[in-house]
């Protein structure tokens, strides 16, 4: 037996494990079902607690010149900054 027919076997036998596998896997969960939205009182109350804090992130993010290098890393300088590299972190 040459070197492709023992690649092509070890190939073929990788293949009908994984094929096996599929079929064999468990089925997925299904999505939970959409819960009921609280009452109107209790909904009044959550949003006005959360509304400053988000406020302030924006305020934040807002100041942040934000541009994202290829890695992810955004830029912390200032919102316009007339600098031409930019600082990330």
């Amino acid at each position: 037996m040459s070197k492709m027919d023992n690649l092509r076997a070890m190939r073929e036998a990788k293949y009908a494990e994984a094929q096996k596998r599929a079929t064999s896997a468990p089925a997925r969960p299904k999505a939970a079902a959409p819960v009921a939205p609280p009452a109107p009182g209790v909904e009044k109350t959550a949003t006005s607690a959360a509304k400053p804090v988000v406020e302030s992130e924006q305020s934040a993010t807002e100041e942040l010149c934000g541009h994202r290098n290829m890695s992810g890393r955004t830029c912390t300088r200032e919102k316009g900054h007339a600098a031409k590299s930019h600082r990330y972190s």
